[in-house]
């Protein structure tokens, strides 16, 4: 009988986060395909703001070790936010998702100061 190789993370209390990401009408939704080491919280946000992922829709996180699994979509939006507010530009392949998620209350992007 052949088994799938488990997405059980190795390392015990390892918070995982995946995406689901939304191709187009034809093609729909999928939960991106990720390598073990890059389903961490920080490794997620560098991707997201690369633009590795085409239409980000929701973002799930779980910790087998804790027993729990939740919507982060919210969380990583903000978190998204406040990065593209620091570096003054949100990517057009956020836009939805941050418009999806998040509150923008107290996040303004900076202005360059002139001297």
């Amino acid at each position: 009988m052949r088994t799938s190789p488990s997405i059980v993370p190795p390392a015990a209390d390892q918070d995982v986060y995946l995406v689901l990401d939304q191709f187009g009408n034809r093609l729909g939704r999928a939960w991106r395909e990720t390598d073990e080491e890059d389903t961490d919280r920080e490794t997620l946000l560098r991707h997201l703001l690369e633009g590795q992922y085409s239409n980000p829709i929701r973002i799930v996180s779980f910790n087998t070790d804790e027993g729990w699994s939740r919507d982060a979509s919210e969380d990583v939006a903000d978190e998204l936010r406040q990065r593209c507010a620091d570096q003054g530009e949100i990517p057009t392949f956020l836009a939805g998702f941050l418009d999806q998620y998040g509150h923008e209350d107290g996040i303004q992007l900076s202005l360059p100061i002139r001297l």
